[in-house]
């Protein structure tokens, strides 16, 4: 773990009532994406074969075909993103119930993840300064 630096709060856990904000928070996230999975699933699995009461494995034109692929091709990148979404959602989820003494504490520097960030993400696993050190040494 790496030293706290100035900018960053000492760790305080969060309280029950905070915890179970947090809770409720996550699961209606859940639930959301859980749902809107269902409906790409819906858009990926149903074929414009059969839709129109054709059964024919033929478009009636090749511009058709390329309208159908890049359909379904938006339609499967937009499930993957939920999919992963829907991941770090769980994995919130998982600390919360496991250590709910320390759901709120950055994984990187073992400060305060600031209350507001974690209100509008909840599954964040940093805190603000760390996250921005992160994504700067991806570039």
């Amino acid at each position: 773990m790496a030293p706290q630096t100035g900018g960053e709060k000492k760790f305080k856990p969060l309280t029950k009532k905070q915890q179970q904000f947090f809770l409720k928070l996550l699961l209606d996230e859940r639930k959301r994406v859980l749902k809107e999975l269902g409906q790409w699933d819906e858009t990926l699995s149903n074929t414009q074969q059969g839709a129109d009461g054709d059964l024919s494995s033929y478009s009636f034109h090749m511009a058709d075909q390329g309208t159908d692929a890049m359909e379904r091709e938006k339609a499967f990148l937009f499930a993957s993103k939920e999919g992963r979404y829907l991941w770090h959602v769980n994995q919130a989820l998982r600390r919360l119930y496991k250590s709910p003494d320390t759901f709120g504490q950055c994984q990187h520097c073992d400060g305060e993840i600031a209350f507001e960030r974690l209100e509008a993400l909840p599954h964040a696993r940093y805190c603000k300064d760390c996250k921005q050190r992160e994504e700067d040494a991806k570039k």
